[in-house]
């Protein structure tokens, strides 16, 4: 099991990508969360096995359909976060 947080940047608000990344996450079976950040980043924590989350950080490089993700940052995490994936309040 991995713990990961990810900032993504680009056109990503606005587009969709914060359902999507729930969606995405949900289907793989993730937990976490994903929110807006005042900056016009998305953040996001993943945790799972780590095949999972890499193929999560994957589709994030990508985004959904109406996003241009620019730069994807990836930082360990010590500590996982709550079962379930969920989208949090913007920062």
């Amino acid at each position: 099991m991995v713990t990961i947080r990810v900032v993504v940047s680009g056109r990503v608000q606005g587009v969709g990508y914060r359902a999507w990344a729930e969606r995405n996450a949900r289907d793989l079976g993730l937990s976490g969360w994903v929110r807006n950040l005042s900056d016009g980043t998305v953040e996001a924590v993943f945790s799972g096995p780590a095949d999972r989350v890499d193929d999560m950080v994957g589709r994030c490089r990508r985004g959904p359909t109406h996003a241009r993700v620019e730069v994807l940052e990836r930082h360990d995490e010590p500590t996982p976060p709550a079962a379930g994936f969920l989208i949090r309040p913007g920062a």
